[in-house]
């Protein structure tokens, strides 16, 4: 891979249409994938889980709901304050999900919108050269301690939803030709945890709890499929949900994720803070991708972007370029400015 850009995900668009017109079509000659924007629910990435899987499920409790707008209900936080929660019903030993390969919803996403991502290469609005782009939660982020509060139910809980989310990728990879996509699995909670920033929750053993799932779920994915990682400081009560000094604990992570894949690795992406403090950039130079893609987020607050990169490439010499996270969460206003940004971004890499 030599792609000079990285789309994390989101896009706060209506359809997966246009999101392949208003950025696939002027970014993909700069970019390996495309992403579908995780469009309408997927946009508040796993709140659509809390209440289209989990709210559902005979073997859970809802405990709490997000607040709802002058008495309508929302399906969606406001902010870190407000939440879905829920707790495993009494008698309940292991939480299994039903319908393999549909259940989680993400492989009938990817097969719809597939469909159209290939009409759209077929007409010559998107270049051929692009694969089509998954992405989905790891276990540790799609079931945060904050959502599952009770102690010992996400014991109860993970098992079975590996389970699910490995015959959702198994659904993915039957449905959609190998050479054409691209699974990339999103980091935060495990990222959080790293630096000690999960309130309870010790520091200590952090790097092996969030590897184990990496080498439970990416040897099942086809050599032929391309696999990155995104790892994120979190965006939900606004960007970022919290602030490392440095890089060194997403480093060590991203390292130790690289090591357990069991196979080939395309892409890391690691989020850069909005920071001139070289002490920040300092661990990259510990950082060891080999053949793997790194891409760091460097594309916001462009007054000062040029800073960042000359500081990151004084340690780590070659990286593409990629906003810090999805845009899910941005005003639609916002979206011509943030297509400016990764465009002259990759006029600079260039």
């Amino acid at each position: 891979m030599s792609a000079e850009l990285l789309l994390v995900g989101s896009v706060p668009l209506d359809t997966p249409k246009e999101v392949f017109e208003t950025f696939g079509a002027p970014l993909g000659p700069y970019l390996f994938a495309l992403p579908d924007g995780e469009v309408g629910p997927r946009s508040h990435w796993i709140s659509r889980l809390h209440y289209q899987v989990f709210a559902g499920h005979a073997e859970f409790e809802i405990l709490a709901r997000p607040r709802p707008d002058n008495g309508v209900e929302r399906l969606f936080p406001h902010d870190n304050s407000d939440r879905w929660q829920f707790k495993v019903r009494d008698g309940v030993e292991r939480v299994q999900f039903g319908d393999p390969g549909w259940r989680l919803g993400f492989a009938r996403d990817a097969v719809n919108s597939y469909f159209v991502f290939q009409t759209l290469q077929e007409k010559g609005v998107l270049p051929g050269h692009l694969r089509f782009q998954v992405s989905m939660p790891m276990v540790n982020s799609a079931l945060p301690q904050r959502v599952f509060p009770v102690p010992g139910d996400l014991d109860k809980i993970k098992p079975g939803f590996e389970a699910a989310l490995r015959s959702e990728v198994a659904k993915i990879v039957e449905k959609i030709p190998a050479k054409d996509l691209a699974i990339q699995w999103d980091c935060s909670n495990e990222v959080q945890d790293v630096y000690g920033a999960i309130p309870n929750v010790p520091r200590e053993g952090a790097i092996e709890r969030n590897i184990a799932q990496v080498r439970n779920l990416s040897p099942h994915i086809p050599d032929d499929v391309a696999l990155g990682y995104h790892l994120c400081f979190g965006t939900l009560g606004g960007w970022p949900r919290f602030q490392p000094d440095t890089l060194s604990e997403a480093v060590r992570l991203a390292n130790a994720m690289l090591q357990a894949s069991g196979r080939r690795v395309d892409w890391i992406h690691i989020p850069l803070l909005d920071t001139t403090d070289e002490a920040f950039f300092a661990p990259l130079r510990e950082l060891k991708p080999g053949n793997t893609r790194v891409y760091l987020g460097a594309i916001h607050n462009m007054e000062r972007f040029g800073q960042r990169v000359a500081l990151a490439r004084k340690y780590l010499p070659d990286f593409g370029l990629a906003a810090y996270c999805g845009f899910g969460r941005s005003p639609v206003s916002q979206l011509p400015g943030i297509l400016a940004d990764h465009l002259k971004a990759a006029q600079a890499a260039g």
